[in-house]
């Protein structure tokens, strides 16, 4: 019994090495290397910038033979493998392994290998607090939207508190040099963007999507604004609050929760803001969106919209079978910049500044990631494993395709001129870098 035991031990063994050896080139092992749920390695035991550990003797049945994105996720982030190392490297040979797995006759050869490794059915094996993105209603409605954004943001206040900076800023920062602290970098970001805006004492503003508050209090405190944040989450509102009252700013500054298309404020604004909200208005209500922002800002006010896009020689695309849509942030919808200029332009502004940030924001998702890597066991009294494997993953897959063009983020500066045409900027952008 033993023998046999061990025989179909070393067959399941000999199996996953040849199906290894099929998948990843020689080029691709340059960075990678395996560990076997025996403890063995494959290729070999040289050290390379990352190792992926199979866990059991059915992982890569599990990674593999589901054939979709969403199946290679799931199969990390219950543990059927762990990535240890730096994890963005392994996107680095995602093309080679497409390539290669890509042939019907490689598919189908795959496929029957696949099959006879054993089924993991472990008992708990998929459980997790938070499970898959299951929204209702209608695409881009208010209701559905609000699904959609808690679900992503409403995991927990203190688990982002330990990876982002002190302000809890959760979006791109801003970098003079690579070797910027995230602190400093995203102090710079939102000093970069009040320069942008020319914020002066008394203005009113609004910040589309203020998160945990961090932009609202930094132009309140550094340039006497009155500004109002809103966000569709509960538990942003409230610590925005609770740190809105701690700097004595209650008077100047405030959060609601609303969305976006539910304000009427007939006062209006002088300056409206958004920063990283914009991923989630969809592309069929950029039209909404713009028009609503036309609708609440002054003549001769003025409108930065900060948001990610699809990079250079990539279709905008929503696709319902990625692990974005199903596990980080369901709804989102990315276009290229070209598509929110029009849109923005259809709504009666004007175009005065267009800025690519992409380089900033894979320095940003780095830090992000290291610093949420260091603070695994922590992170794990907030969310279980897998809340924490789907940020890890999600983060460093964003770095890769910011870092090599598949992902942009743009600053865009609108007007909306009186009707005399005036628009109330100065001639040139000398004052965004005067140094303060």
């Amino acid at each position: 019994m033993s023998t046999m035991l061990m025989t179909k031990t070393e067959e399941t063994t000999e199996l996953t090495t040849r199906i290894l050896s099929q998948l990843f080139t020689d080029q691709a092992l340059r960075q990678v290397r395996f560990r076997l749920w025996d403890d063995t390695y494959w290729p070999n035991e040289a050290v390379r910038p990352v190792t992926l550990v199979l866990k059991h003797p059915g992982a890569l049945r599990s990674m593999f033979l589901p054939g979709t994105e969403v199946g290679l996720g799931e199969a990390y982030i219950y543990d059927d493998f762990d990535i240890e190392g730096d994890i963005e490297q392994v996107f680095s040979i995602s093309d080679s392994l497409i390539a290669t797995a890509s042939g019907l006759t490689t598919r189908l050869r795959l496929g029957r290998d696949l099959l006879k490794l054993p089924e993991w059915k472990e008992n708990g094996h998929r459980t997790t607090r938070r499970g898959p993105a299951k929204l209702t209603g209608k695409l881009h409605s208010i209701a559905r939207d609000r699904q959609a954004v808690t679900y992503h943001y409403n995991v927990s206040n203190d688990f982002y508190s330990l990876w982002l900076d002190e302000r809890m800023v959760y979006s791109c920062a801003y970098f003079h040099s690579p070797e910027d602290s995230i602190n400093l970098a995203q102090e710079q970001k939102l000093e970069h963007i009040c320069r942008k805006l020319r914020l002066q004492p008394g203005q009113r503003l609004l910040d589309i999507g203020c998160g945990w508050g961090g932009l609202i209090l930094y132009a309140a405190q550094h340039y006497g604004v009155d500004a109002t944040g809103i966000t569709l989450s509960q538990p942003q509102a409230d610590l925005a609050t609770q740190r809105i009252q701690k700097a004595g700013l209650a008077e100047h500054c405030r959060v609601r929760v609303c969305d976006y298309r539910e304000l009427d404020e007939k006062e209006g604004y002088d300056v409206l803001v958004s920063v990283g909200m914009f991923e989630h208005v969809g592309a069929s209500l950029l039209p909404v969106y713009f028009d609503q922002a036309q609708h609440l800002l002054r003549p001769r006010g003025v409108f930065l919209n900060h948001g990610i896009a699809v990079g250079r020689q990539t279709e905008a695309a929503a696709s319902e079978s990625s692990f974005s849509q199903t596990y980080v942030f369901p709804d989102g919808e990315l276009v290229p910049i070209n598509v929110t200029l029009k849109a923005a332009e259809g709504s009666r502004f004007e175009v005065r500044d267009v800025e690519s940030l992409r380089e900033h924001y894979a320095l940003t998702l780095r830090q992000w990631v290291k610093r949420l890597e260091a603070q695994h066991t922590k992170a794990l009294e907030y969310v279980d494993e897998p809340i924490y494997r789907t940020w890890r993953l999600y983060m460093s897959a964003s770095a890769y395709g910011f870092s090599k063009g598949g992902l942009t983020v743009y600053q865009t500066l609108l007007t909306k001129p009186s009707v005399q045409g005036v628009s109330g900027l100065p001639l040139t952008r000398e004052d965004w870098y005067r140094p303060a």
